[in-house]
């Protein structure tokens, strides 16, 4: 099994196969969307399954049955936060592969409850036996392979210095990514995208050697 297929495995092995009908998918994807409004306000603390529960007219145990457990709702949770930034990233034109994630970023400032989600996640993570733990190997994994391969083919283009390694930026990305978000808890005035359009002045845009004459 390769390693696509391999990290294929593990999400559907995260991502419950409880309501893989019609009827439980479209009544999932419903309560996603409700929890990612409540989430965006209130963060991961709180009774947040309660008010997700009685946004849906759904009693607590009715609403987890769909996620196999609480921490399995905050993990779908953050899933369906990284579709929906994909599809708008999709959508949009850049320059880079860095730059989605600094629009992303941007974009997260408003919704503080959901960066706190994701910070406390990927710290809980960093234990082996944390239910988030294969979410995070998968999502960061599949994030720096996507980075890398774009990098690389900047620099087949003479846009980065063929002495830049595009797999070490990739992950200097993540990793500055996850750093800013928590000191964004921390101070609200920073521009978390500023961070990553730093590591693109760094190493994007290099102009292509001259022609020999």
């Amino acid at each position: 099994m390769g390693m696509d297929a391999e990290r294929a495995a593990r999400l559907d092995n995260i991502r419950t196969p409880r309501g893989r009908y019609a009827k439980g998918v479209r009544r999932r994807n419903e309560i996603l969307a409700v929890a990612l409004e409540v989430f965006a306000t209130l963060g991961d603390k709180g009774a947040l399954v309660k008010e997700i529960a009685d946004r849906m007219g759904m009693s607590q145990a009715g609403v987890l049955r769909y996620f196999g457990s609480r921490e399995g709702l905050l993990i779908w949770t953050l899933a369906e936060r990284d579709r929906l930034a994909k599809e708008q990233a999709a959508g949009e034109s850049y320059g880079d592969p860095l730059a989605p994630m600094a629009a992303t970023l941007r974009r997260s400032a408003e919704v503080a409850g959901l960066v706190r989600l994701y910070v406390n996640m990927a710290a809980a993570s960093g234990f082996p036996t944390h239910p988030a733990r294969d979410f995070f190997e998968v999502r960061n994994g599949d994030i720096i392979d996507a980075l890398r391969d774009g990098l690389a083919e900047l620099q087949r283009d003479g846009r980065i210095r063929p002495d830049v390694d595009p797999d070490a930026v990739a992950r200097l990305a993540l990793a500055a990514s996850d750093g800013i978000q928590h000191q964004w808890l921390l101070d609200p005035t920073v521009d978390m995208g500023t961070v990553i359009d730093t590591i693109v002045a760094l190493v994007v845009d290099v102009p292509p050697p001259p022609v020999p004459r």
